[in-house]
């Protein structure tokens, strides 16, 4: 996830399809380890969750939620360059650094259950308020370390074994 991440601001001179395969790289690492970590390691994610500031603590989880509705959406019948935009001031050599999250319309999801219908659009709903409009890079700024401090606070058995 962290060499996924640190490849971003040295990407320059992509298209929107070349740009976007780099950009969802990142997504899918990111929102993995979020997933493994929330399962795994609850305690501990919540344990560093609840030591955030509010505001902080808010930016945290409606990055991760916003780029859990990336995730779900890449897989569906939507043309997945279009999640981001080349920002005003960027020319031809425009790297990754220079994306936008575009502002999208409420995703169709009409085969959803009541509960997964609330689900998605939570998530639409964060991406919309926390990445839409904002640069791509940033986005990872915010989650990207969270996730590494959770999984830094983790012991393993081999931990408990080292008290040397």
């Amino acid at each position: 996830m962290t060499d996924a991440v640190a490849r971003l601001p040295r990407v320059s001179g992509l298209d929107r399809p070349r740009a976007f395969a780099v950009v969802s790289e990142a997504v899918w690492w990111v929102t993995i380890v979020d997933a493994n970590l929330v399962r795994y390691h609850p305690d501990v994610y919540d344990r560093e969750l609840a030591s955030c500031a509010e505001a902080e603590r808010q930016l945290i989880e409606g990055t991760l939620a916003g780029l859990r509705f990336v995730r779900n959406q890449v897989g569906n019948d939507i043309d997945r360059a279009h999640f981001i935009q080349r920002g005003i001031a960027a020319g031809d050599r425009a790297g990754a650094q220079d994306w936008t999250w575009s502002p999208l319309p409420e995703p169709s999801c009409e085969a959803l259950s009541p509960r997964g219908l609330a689900w998605e659009l939570d998530r639409y709903r964060a991406y919309e308020s926390r990445l839409a409009g904002r640069a791509v890079v940033a986005t990872f700024g915010c989650a990207g370390p969270f996730l590494k401090v959770v999984a830094d606070g983790i012991v393993t058995p081999a931990d408990v074994g080292n008290h040397d």
